[in-house]
């Protein structure tokens, strides 16, 4: 993964990257890291697909996962 940089004095670009790198760092990845890359690629995968959009409550949604809330918006606005 390499993390983008905004302009300087745009820090509100990478805001919400930054977020999901912390909360990555903090509640997934091993204390120790990983042995192999591929380890490191499928569990991340498994973080940010399954658990981070699907499953992990997230404040500014109310509570709601980011992928959930996203498919309630379309439902109510009528788009699908």
């Amino acid at each position: 993964m390499k993390q983008s940089m905004s302009r300087r004095g745009n820090c509100w670009d990478n805001a919400p990257m930054e977020r999901v790198f912390r909360s990555l760092k903090t509640e997934w990845v091993p204390v120790n890291g990983y042995r192999k890359m591929e380890e490191a690629a499928k569990d991340v995968s498994q973080y940010l697909m399954g658990y981070y959009n699907w499953r992990r409550p997230h404040k500014y949604n109310e509570g709601i996962p980011p992928a959930i809330a996203e498919k309630q918006t379309n439902f109510m606005s009528g788009n699908s």
